[in-house]
């Protein structure tokens, strides 16, 4: 046959193997087989902590969950949980806090405008 004005021969096609030593090439073999098992060991490692990181976030989601249930069971029997009393007064402080920062703010800048 003729290809490209080369003459080619029937038969297999691509390089001629290398005469390797048959030793070397176990060698490698048994190289790649170890590598080949520690990334898989590495892999299984980081799954595993992913899976035990999830199952705790499950876990304490449940707990908060719970918490919520039991407060609404005890503020459908018309009692308000002390958390939330907590939580309220904490956020009415808070936003007080806010505003009297934002007033200070807002004096700075008048102040820093009218002085030319």
């Amino acid at each position: 046959q003729v290809v490209g004005g080369k003459v080619k021969k029937p038969g297999k096609r691509g390089r001629k193997p290398a005469k390797i030593d048959l030793k070397a090439k176990l060698e490698r073999s048994r190289q790649s087989a170890r590598e080949c098992r520690a990334r898989k060991k590495l892999r299984y490692q980081y799954l595993e902590e992913l899976v035990s990181s999830r199952e705790r976030a499950i876990c304490a989601l449940r707990e908060e969950l719970e918490m919520y249930k039991q407060w609404c069971m005890a503020m459908d029997q018309g009692k308000i949980p002390s958390e939330i009393k907590a939580l309220l007064t904490g956020e009415e402080q808070g936003k007080a806090q806010q505003n009297s920062i934002k007033l200070a703010k807002a004096g700075k800048t008048e102040a820093n405008s009218s002085n030319p």
